[in-house]
């Protein structure tokens, strides 16, 4: 795959048949995939290839191979010219994404009581394979509510308080979920999930700000020198994975329909307004909500962890998807036009004075959640006027190793050791879930917020850095 370097943090695969339009790729030279071993930077232009794609199939500086679509993805279709939506240019784990608390005392208050701390959380935050919720609902009509409502229904349960949605993406929900078009196989799969963390790179992990870029910014998002924060990354668990599952199906059965030809299978669509374009998009909102449910459920138990054993709360910064299409509005050819946006792997990065953000953040920005590989630096930034790519920008540091490949990397290491080691608490389910996470399966995630800022997809705020990490 030949790459045209246009400026030091942007490079571009020029358009070729059947390709729709160029490719670009957010990258400094040292975080380019190895062509030989990762073959994202050929499913950037099949994605080219969309019907209806618009200006780039852009690719974000943490970006590595996927399903159909790379991991740090971002695509938008015209809705209005035969722009289709694409399953896999959401993924699997719908609506996964990242949600940030504050605590009102610093590193040193906690230094004492740390221990005490990560042993509540592990035991108040299910996590690992198959059930096992916080949140064991009733029957279905109370998980519809929870696919319909999102974080809002669980405010309105009792878990978590209104402000929390002021500072959730959407309001905490996505207003076009259809349960209807959530198959049984996939409502059987979320029903005892919900309020749990999954395995593989998610986590809850307690930190502290370790350096601040910007104060003004930090101030508006609660942020100090020293505090200590909480992170959560997780997302819609096995209801996701079926629903991804089951239209990427539908859709491969009728693209003949409608003359669609993708190079890839992954790519499978359809358009946006067609029957299955509609019934995807209900259903994956629907997962949209029950993810941010499961975060807000997530959230509420450590709030009630750090209660108890410090006698203090948490305030939410800020909760936000990356995994996720989006019908927005944006120019094209400098006429403002409805566009579905996939961002696979790739945040949502609203600049200051968003009609979307909440009152007190519109001066500023919206924070941009990017958290870094198991006990490294997680950065807060925020989204910048003028940026490219519909206003996204990366979503973590990006796999250079499959899990197999980390595994065996840390043969003969003891990962838990190795954290601990660095001053950070571990509690893990097991010795392969955190070898699979380690630093070495990843990009250098400094080096990725550089190329990120650099290529104007956002701006740096904070530093963060683990104190102790629960693991599925």
């Amino acid at each position: 795959m030949e790459l045209v370097e246009e400026s030091p943090y942007r490079f571009r695969i020029d358009r070729r048949e059947p390709m729709r339009v160029p490719g670009v790729v957010f990258a400094s030279r040292s975080l380019l995939p190895d062509a030989g071993a990762d073959k994202s930077l050929e499913q950037v232009a099949n994605v080219a290839t969309l019907p209806g794609i618009v200006d780039a199939s852009y690719a974000m500086p943490d970006v590595h191979w996927g399903y159909g679509f790379p991991i740090g993805g971002v695509a938008a279709t015209d809705v209005g010219h035969g722009g289709v939506v694409s399953p896999g240019g959401v993924g699997f784990d719908i609506s996964c994404g990242v949600r940030l608390l504050t605590a009102d005392l610093d590193r040193a208050e906690l230094r004492p009581r740390l221990d005490a701390l990560m042993d509540g959380l592990g035991h108040a935050t299910p996590r690992g394979m198959g059930k096992g919720a916080v949140w064991q609902l009733a029957d279905r009509a109370e998980l519809d509510a929870v696919l319909r409502g999102g974080s809002r229904h669980a405010v309105e349960r009792g878990h978590g308080v209104a402000r929390d949605l002021d500072r959730c993406e959407d309001h905490g929900a996505v207003d076009d979920a259809n349960p209807a078009q959530v198959s049984e196989r996939a409502v059987e799969r979320g029903a005892g999930q919900v309020g749990s963390l999954g395995s593989g790179n998610h986590f809850l992990e307690v930190q502290a700000v370790e350096e601040i870029y910007d104060e003004t910014v930090a101030t508006a998002f609660g942020l100090r020198a020293g505090q200590v924060c909480v992170m959560i990354h997780c997302g819609s668990r096995g209801l996701g994975h079926q629903i991804c599952t089951d239209h990427v199906r539908a859709m491969e059965k009728v693209m003949p329909r409608y003359g669609i030809d993708v190079p890839d299978r992954q790519l499978a669509c359809a358009p946006v307004s067609s029957h299955e374009g509609r019934a995807y998009l209900g259903a994956m909102a629907a997962a949209a909500n029950y993810a941010r449910a499961n975060r807000q459920l997530l959230a509420q138990a450590a709030r009630e962890v750090f209660r108890r054993v410090t006698g203090g709360g948490l305030d939410l910064v800020y909760d936000i998807s990356h995994n996720l299409a989006k019908i927005e509005t944006h120019d094209v050819a400098g006429v403002p036009r409805p566009l579905c946006v996939h961002r696979k792997g790739a945040t949502r990065a609203l600049p200051p004075g968003h009609p979307d953000l909440p009152d007190d953040l519109r001066p500023v920005g919206q924070p941009v959640l990017i958290p870094g590989s198991m006990g490294t630096g997680s950065y807060v930034l925020t989204g910048v006027a003028g940026a490219p790519a519909f206003a996204s920008t990366c979503h973590g540091a990006g796999r250079v190793r499959s899990r197999k490949q980390a595994t065996k990397a840390v043969a003969g290491h003891d990962p838990r050791r190795e954290l601990e080691a660095q001053d950070i608490a571990v509690r893990g389910v097991s010795r392969r879930g955190l070898a699979e996470e380690m630093p070495a399966a990843y990009k250098d995630i400094t080096a990725v917020v550089a190329a990120a800022e650099g290529a104007g997809l956002c701006r740096r705020v904070a530093r963060l850095v683990p104190l102790g990490v629960v693991k599925g």
